[in-house]
């Protein structure tokens, strides 16, 4: 039975996904902790230290069988999660329980792990921007002919196309794939430097053999999938890495509240809307309402990973020396949170891109109420090219439009900016004439040029170098 009793994070219970949540999970971590154990006692062994292979397949045939009870009951009395698991894992493997965690320091399981689990956690993320991207490419490309106003200060100004708008949104999702790629790309490991990153415990070990410590390093880094360790350290990896890191999510974060706030205001002109389920309700009290919730939450996650940025940035202003404790706790939530609500986002990201919905019929009328104002110059070019004045016809239309924004705002009446051009001889041009100005498609600029352009020279080369992360499901829970 469910205990209601207990506080339970939203990020555990609501919005992240089983693969981002087993990432940040206790056995995750455990599990890691002794798969480093392992690389740490089989580089030994390569390196001449008394360690057998009896003793190392022992410690491989309990790396993912943990003793939990064992290692909380320990806990209980040491007061000390690292020597708790040794302990356990000793209990398990008495053949090899001498040699493991042999020279370490806690920081050898713990923060090792830290970056290994960031590291996937980021490749995870990196699929899920790949999605996002797979999704918006296909809308951009379906509507990169369609007409739509586009806004300056939210006030009407020339024409674009829906696809265009979707490259927007796309730009800013390659910038955070590039920085997400640099940063994935140097992470390192922290290695096995020892109480105060000096390696001195190793250098005792291996009886004065520099070159031994430098490979013992190495060796672990390529066990456990890296290219190479951070070359100097104090006791803990640089929380520069942390504040790098969620730098990157909150690049993510800035990129898919734009997105969201372009969805709800379009919403909101009942031009484009994100999906809507047969069976949800939008209001408790109006039940005709769509609201964009998915959009909102969005919005609403970006601000946490935005605000969490901050978190590490103190942190690795605020150590001392070799390493303080005043670290840990932060650490803990803040980079866990981070990753589990960015990937919250992203799940909302490629729901609500997948499923868009445009209605063109709104988009028309509201382009075709502004059009006559933005089509004034051509119709003062056509004017002067029939043998008129440009800088009376010019004033002519400043005062007829002023006229007709009057009549729109004050009466609330349609744009009737043509009938009174057409209505004034000084232009000499019939409303039939000026009609034909009116095709939306000639205001567009290079919109859907540039669209294909950027779907072919940006989009496909990422897509195509990752097909294999392609066909990710959004999980929506709530």
């Amino acid at each position: 039975m469910a205990d209601y009793t207990q506080y339970t994070s939203p990020l555990s219970e609501r919005y992240p996904s089983k693969e981002m949540k087993y990432l940040f999970s206790p056995e995750k971590k455990f599990r890691t902790w002794r798969r480093l154990w392992i690389a740490l006692a089989e580089s030994e062994k390569e390196l001449g230290l008394d360690i057998t292979q009896e003793q190392i397949d022992e410690l491989k045939a309990h790396a993912e069988d943990i003793n939990y009870d064992v290692a909380k009951a320990r806990e209980k009395e040491v007061r000390h999660d690292v020597m708790s698991h040794v302990y356990a894992y000793g209990q398990q493997c008495p053949k090899a329980k001498g040699i493991i965690h042999l020279g370490a320091t806690s920081c050898y399981v713990g923060y090792n792990t830290d970056l290994i689990i960031m590291s996937e956690a980021l490749q995870l993320v990196r699929k899920k921007l790949i999605n996002a991207l797979s999704h918006l490419a296909d809308f951009a490309d379906k509507y990169k002919d369609q007409p739509c106003l586009a806004y300056t200060h939210y006030q009407a100004a020339q024409p674009t196309t829906v696809g265009k708008r979707a490259t927007l949104w796309m730009n800013d999702l390659v910038m955070d794939l590039e920085d997400l790629d640099y940063v994935l790309g140097s992470i390192k490991l922290l290695g096995s430097k020892g109480t105060t990153g000096t390696q001195a415990s190793f250098l005792e070990l291996f009886s004065g053999d520099h070159e031994k410590c430098r490979q013992l390093d190495q060796k672990i880094a390529e066990k456990m999938g890296f290219r190479a360790c951070y070359p100097v350290s104090g006791q803990t990896y640089s929380r520069k890495v942390d504040s790098r890191v969620l730098n990157v999510l909150a690049g993510i974060a800035q990129s898919a509240h734009k997105f969201s706030n372009d969805i709800r205001l379009l919403q909101h002109q009942k031009e484009v809307e994100e999906p809507f389920e047969k069976h949800q309700i939008g209001s408790s009290a109006m039940a005709y309402k769509r609201n964009p919730m998915r959009s909102e939450r969005m919005a609403s996650l970006a601000n946490y990973v935005m605000a969490d940025s901050m978190n590490p940035q103190i942190t690795a202003a605020t150590q001392w020396f070799e390493r303080t404790l005043d670290d840990s706790a932060n650490k803990r939530i803040s980079v866990s949170e981070a990753f589990l609500a960015t990937d919250s986002i992203l799940e909302l990201y490629i729901n609500i891109s997948e499923n868009l919905v445009v209605y063109p019929k709104v988009i028309e009328a509201h382009l075709m109420a502004e059009l006559p104002f933005m089509a004034t110059e051509n119709i003062l070019m056509d004017a002067v090219k029939a043998g008129g004045d440009r800088q009376e016809l010019h004033e002519r239309i400043r005062e007829l439009s002023m006229q007709a924004g009057r009549v729109v705002k004050e009466e609330g009446k349609p744009n009737d900016l043509l009938d009174r051009i057409a209505a004034d001889p000084a232009f000499n041009i019939s409303r039939e004439a000026l009609q034909k100005v009116l095709k939306p498609e000639n205001y567009v600029g290079r919109a859907p040029e540039q669209t294909t352009e950027f779907l072919d020279g940006v989009i496909k080369p990422i897509l195509d170098a990752n097909r294999d992360a392609l066909g990710i499901e959004a999980e929506i829970n709530v």
